[in-house]
């Protein structure tokens, strides 16, 4: 039997005021796939940065574990060092910082949290190479500044990268299909497929069916006001391209 990886029970969520998930409920197991689909403004993006830890968002109500642990209790990079990772729809630029050092930081950073041998440069150029391959990067991809003047699919790639290299136990891909040409989509999703670490999971946030002919959902969502109206399988896909989402209106 899979065990619970991540429990979301009555969630409610506001910015600036503005209540944006309502009465959430989600539970996700081991070796599970989990689609988020649903009309834009509908919370898909809030949830992903909530359970990140984004600070501009507000806990009114509810619980959320992860792993057995409480996850609101934590910072995001303890959440991120417990094992969630999220890959950003719109991931940030950041002048002054190769990304080759920010990738060898935040793996350093969470081998020291699992009191686990830090990688010194030149064993990690070893371990990001052989990434870089598997993903088709340049070389001199690593010594650009973190994601500045990186095109949509480049940064999508940068943070499969992040992914491959910190084996995380849930990972979020807010929108990772977006900008990618179907070559880097069947790319990245192959090496998600192949690289998944044992019993992790994975939400896939999505607008785009193209990406789950790749990626088998284990079950699909859609949510609606900040909450799931509808979950199922493929079934929901097939409707939502037929009616849109007013199939999924309560």
């Amino acid at each position: 039997m899979n065990t619970e990886l991540l429990s979301i029970k009555n969630l409610n969520v506001s910015i600036e005021e503005t209540l944006i998930l309502q009465n959430l409920n989600f539970t996700v197991k081991e070796n599970e796939i989990h689609v988020i689909m649903g009309p834009n403004g509908s919370g898909k993006s809030t949830l992903s940065k909530v359970l990140a830890g984004h600070p501009a968002y507000k806990i009114q109500k509810g619980d959320v574990s992860f792993c057995g642990k409480n996850l609101l209790r934590m910072p995001p990079e303890e959440r991120s060092h417990n094992g969630l990772f999220l890959a950003f729809q719109y991931p940030l630029e950041i002048s002054g910082v190769t990304n080759y050092d920010f990738l060898r930081i935040a793996y350093n950073e969470k081998q020291k949290f699992l009191k686990k041998p830090e990688l010194d440069p030149i064993q990690f150029i070893e371990l990001v190479q052989d990434l870089l391959k598997k993903l088709q990067i340049k070389n001199e991809f690593l010594t650009r500044n973190l994601n500045e003047g990186f095109s949509g699919g480049e940064k999508k790639r940068n943070e499969i990268l992040q992914m491959l290299l910190l084996s995380p136990k849930l990972i979020i891909l807010d929108e990772i299909d977006s900008g990618l040409d179907i070559d880097a989509l069947k790319i990245i999703c192959k090496e998600i497929k192949d690289s998944l670490p044992a019993n992790s999971s994975l939400i896939l946030i999505t607008h785009y069916p193209r990406i789950l002919e790749y990626l088998k959902p284990t079950k699909v969502h859609i949510m609606m006001e900040g909450t799931f109206t509808q979950t199922g399988g493929m079934e929901l896909v097939n409707l939502l391209e037929k009616s849109g989402y007013q199939f999924a209106i309560n």
